[in-house]
């Protein structure tokens, strides 16, 4: 998926601790016509996998660009210590919450967006959950493989909580094979959940191959039908 429709441009955004984080916006390109239909969409604000095993902000780049050309500005970021963003990575995703934060709030004021949807791949999904209920404008998030099994939870488990509390309505999409988290693990953890929870599972789809660019079309495509509920 390219960004033939929508237009790039890079930003630096910086956090309360005073961490320089690079970012790309993806704007429809056809502002002007498309404004009637597109200007009540929320701006989305993308969070990448897990810093410290590669993850970056070019992994979001497909879906980014794939809102964009629907309509919806999208924001995509590299959190402290990826790419050139200045900072040191986290190994639990503790002061990435920050950065998430920092995102959102620049997103409202400088895009400007009065309503924001989160959404985290992977590692992303648990530090976006954390940021949620911590931005005003933030009105939904989506989780494209939360990893909530076990031992993804001696890293992230502490993120849990958040998520799990928010009142905000709430999309968990991942694979049936996803090597993270279970069908069942999934289930019992959405048991506790406040608010709206919708569940999409992709069937026979590993945790990687949802991450990868051949489901980038299918992810644009849950995440706009979200976006259409809010």
């Amino acid at each position: 998926m390219s960004a033939v429709n929508c237009s790039v441009r890079h930003c630096t955004i910086e956090t309360s601790d005073g961490v320089k984080l690079h970012a790309k916006i993806f704007e429809p390109e056809e502002e002007e016509e498309e404004e009637e239909s597109s200007k009540d969409n929320p701006a989305v604000v993308l969070v990448h996998p897990y810093s410290i095993l590669g993850g970056c902000q070019r992994l979001l780049r497909g879906i980014a660009s794939g809102l964009a050309s629907s309509g919806c500005k999208a924001v995509t970021f590299d959190m402290r210590g990826v790419g050139k963003s200045t900072g040191k990575p986290s190994l639990t995703g503790s002061t990435e919450i920050q950065d998430v934060i920092a995102v959102c709030e620049w997103a409202s004021l400088n895009l400007p967006a009065h309503r924001i949807l989160l959404v985290g791949s992977s590692a992303g999904a648990p530090i976006a959950g954390s940021a949620v209920d911590k931005v005003e404008q933030v009105v939904g998030y989506v989780s494209l493989g939360y990893p909530f099994g076990l031992m993804a939870s001696i890293l992230f488990g502490r993120h849990h909580k958040a998520i799990l509390r928010s009142p905000k309505p709430k999309l968990f999409v991942m694979g049936t094979r996803d090597g993270f988290t279970s069908v069942k693990q999934l289930k019992n953890k959405l048991k506790s959940a406040a608010g709206r929870v919708e569940t999409c599972l992709l069937e026979g789809v590993s945790h990687f191959e949802m991450e990868g660019p051949a489901y980038d079309a299918e992810m644009v495509n849950l995440i706009l039908k979200f976006v259409s509920s809010l």
